[in-house]
């Protein structure tokens, strides 16, 4: 069985940690990664292209993760979307969380991958 990711973030950094970290979490199965470095592209795949998991930025350049989760939301589009950001403002997770990400994480190095488990239990992907 495979398993559609995007990892929508500015930094090759972070999408080549996800890449090598994700498949820890997913013993037995295939991960098959799309990647996109802004908010454009990331809103155009999602809206177009189904995933079974998305890893979303709040912080890209020509849209935010905010607005893209704000356009999917207005769209009626639904996906399981993991927001992984630095961004520490407050009140962020709260936001995302309304406007229909199914989980919130810092990025820190390395990943802690504990947090990510359980929403992806919750929300039926593991």
């Amino acid at each position: 069985m495979s398993i559609s990711v995007l990892l929508a973030d500015d930094s090759k950094f972070i999408r080549k940690a996800l890449k090598k970290d994700l498949p820890a979490l997913f013993p037995g199965k295939e991960l098959m990664f799309t990647e996109a470095a802004n908010g454009v592209q990331a809103l155009d795949l999602i809206s177009h292209k189904g995933f079974d998991l998305v890893f979303l930025d709040l912080t890209m350049p020509e849209k935010t993760g905010y607005q893209v989760l704000e356009e999917l939301k207005e769209k009626g589009v639904q996906a399981t979307i993991i927001v992984l950001t630095a961004d520490i403002q407050p009140g962020a997770e709260k936001i995302v969380m309304d406007l229909g990400a199914s989980g919130y994480i810092k990025k820190e190095r390395p990943l802690n991958l504990a947090p990510l488990d359980q929403i992806l239990r919750d929300g039926g992907i593991l």
